[in-house]
């Protein structure tokens, strides 16, 4: 008889937010996708109202979210940026809502250390930045200043250049190296280790080859010691691999594609799968390790 794979050790037991911690199990904990944008690559316009998108975050709160994510600014590539005033007004009354009435951490998306330092006046714990928390100089301070966890992530250029023909020797090795550059320098700078995660950045400045490679090799990044987040959900990669078609310019369905990346990473240990689909994936981990034996993840209710 084949003994099913043993559950992966979590490489490390936590990740520090700014008046909690999120701890890890052997499945990993799902952060669900608030876009209050109107031109997100997938679901820009459905959420752009600030009563539906708190809606849309306390229904991924009730599927299983373990951390909602909200972001006021699209970062597809080619996307035209927003300025700190109108990524307030669209990202303020959905963080308010959902702190009230969720006891849920919240993570602010945003590259722009005001609208950080609003949101976690707000209540937000996290600060989930694109560009590594290099993109605004005053973002550093503002973690230090409020105690946040932090999320860094690679990513090759701006959301405008990043698609124009990224290149890599390896790009694994290219991207940990990064990652261990920021890690090292958000410490110096007085982040604790235990407050930082780290994003790869599928889809920031990678073809689809790049993409899969990454996927592929995500525990390679687990020896920098910190939480690792990852973002596949919807990407165009997955419609690659499925080789979908997309009647009337609409994107297909590509639940069942992130449900399957989302047990690959399962599989090699990733911390927090950042995902649109939190039902889905909730439910199909919770089979998948009851399958294999592994421990399950503790209910919040």
């Amino acid at each position: 008889m084949t003994t099913p794979p043993a559950a992966p050790v979590p490489s490390v037991p936590y990740w520090q937010l700014r008046t909690r911690r999120l701890e890890f199990v052997a499945v990993p904990r799902l952060m669900g996708i608030v876009n209050a944008t109107p031109d997100s690559f997938s679901d820009g316009g459905q959420f752009f109202d600030a009563e539906r998108a708190a809606a849309h975050a306390l229904r991924l709160v009730d599927e299983g979210a373990d951390t909602i994510d909200i972001g006021g600014e699209s970062t597809r590539p080619y996307s035209t940026p927003v300025d700190a005033d109108e990524e307030l007004r669209r990202v303020m009354p959905v963080i308010e809502q959902v702190v009230r009435r969720s006891s849920v951490p919240v993570s602010i998306d945003t590259s722009k250390a005001r609208v950080a330092r609003e949101a976690i006046a707000a209540g937000a714990e996290i600060i989930n930045d694109v560009t590594g928390l290099e993109g605004d100089p005053e973002m550093v301070e503002v973690a230090l200043a409020t105690g946040a966890g932090v999320c860094a992530m690679h990513m090759r250029g701006t959301p405008q250049t990043m698609q124009n023909d990224p290149r890599y020797d390896d790009v694994v090795a290219e991207i940990h190296e990064y990652l261990r550059l920021r890690r090292d320098r958000l410490e110096s700078a007085g982040i604790p280790r235990a407050r930082i995660a780290l994003d790869p950045g599928i889809g920031f400045g990678k073809t689809h080859e790049h993409n899969l490679t990454l996927t592929g090799h995500c525990d390679r990044f687990l020896d920098l010691q910190t939480p690792l987040l990852v973002g596949h959900s919807r990407k165009g990669f997955i419609g690659k691999v499925l080789g979908e078609s997309i009647p009337g310019g609409r994107e297909a369905d590509r639940t069942f594609g992130n449900v399957g990346v989302s047990l690959a990473l399962a599989m090699q240990g990733v911390h927090v799968l950042r995902v649109h689909d939190v039902a889905a994936t909730r439910q199909a981990l919770a089979l998948f390790s009851a399958a294999l034996g592994w421990p399950a993840a503790p209910s919040r209710r």
